[in-house]
């Protein structure tokens, strides 16, 4: 299941989806979560889902590695949907002593599941078809203007992605830590809730030492090629719009108008 993680990891691809500026493609998801927020009915979901398998489509992305990623949080998306399904009121349809089932819960619980799905595929697709190295110059880029009222827009880009990079780098972490404790006798499957908690303590301490490690590595590694920040800092390759990024802008900007109609159709 850790592996299972896509958020953070790079596809290498020459899709028209990788080409993009990525400016474009962080704009593109901001405004694609924005509207799975703005959605309030199926049908909104359905025309969000079909725009997005159609950008996967162009990525040339395998959808089994990206549906991957889901075993990671499948977790969470059950919690979410089994929280509105008992929580929510309305026309009972099943009843078992206080817990009950209403059919308002239901609905309630498919569109939270949906929602969650989707905005999990939706932002994994951005890292997965883009550079560390693009995606903190892009993110550089958009919150330069910020840098005139004293805004640390290259660090703070900076460390978003270094977070976003270290993401699979840890889970591989995590994961050697796991099976190490497994292999001296380690047992995080039986028992109930609290037992399987306090199993994870031989798993967290030493996570956090190597994360201290990997983070002291990175630095002396920056000061060691005389990392000073932004200024005066040069590209090798700038990256640019494109005829293709106004496509996608006329692309983004339509499925925005269209998802705004369906919720008030």
């Amino acid at each position: 299941m850790i592996r299972d993680i896509t958020l953070g990891q790079y596809y290498p691809g020459n899709s028209v989806v990788h080409k993009l500026d990525a400016r474009t493609k962080i704009i593109a998801t901001f405004l694609y979560i924005v509207e799975l927020f703005i959605v309030n009915n199926f049908r909104g979901f359905l025309i969000a889902g079909i725009f997005l398998f159609l950008v996967i489509g162009l990525s040339r992305v395998p959808v089994k590695f990206i549906f991957r990623g889901l075993t990671a949080v499948f977790l969470i998306i059950a919690f979410t949907f089994l929280i509105n399904l008992f929580m929510v009121d309305g026309r009972i349809l099943w009843q078992w002593k206080f817990l009950s089932i209403s059919y308002e819960g239901l609905n309630r619980a498919f569109f939270m599941a949906v929602r969650l799905v989707l905005l999990i595929i939706g932002s994994s697709l951005m890292t997965l078809t883009t550079k560390p190295i693009e995606l903190t110059d892009g993110l550089e880029k958009l919150l330069k203007p910020l840098s005139k009222i004293g805004v640390p827009s290259h660090e703070i880009a900076l460390m978003m992605t270094i977070a976003l990079r270290f993401i699979p780098t840890l889970m591989e972490e995590t994961d050697k830590i796991i099976k190490a404790q497994q292999a001296r006798g380690a047992d995080f499957e039986s028992g109930n809730i609290l037992r399987r908690a306090k199993a994870l303590i031989p798993i967290l301490i030493p996570l956090f030492i190597s994360s201290f490690r990997i983070a002291q590595d990175l630095a002396l590694a920056m000061e060691a090629r005389c990392y000073h920040g932004g200024s005066g800092r040069t590209r090798m390759n700038e990256i640019k719009f494109h005829r293709g990024d106004a496509i996608a802008a006329v692309l983004m900007v339509a499925s925005l108008a269209v998802i705004i109609a369906s919720r008030y159709i």
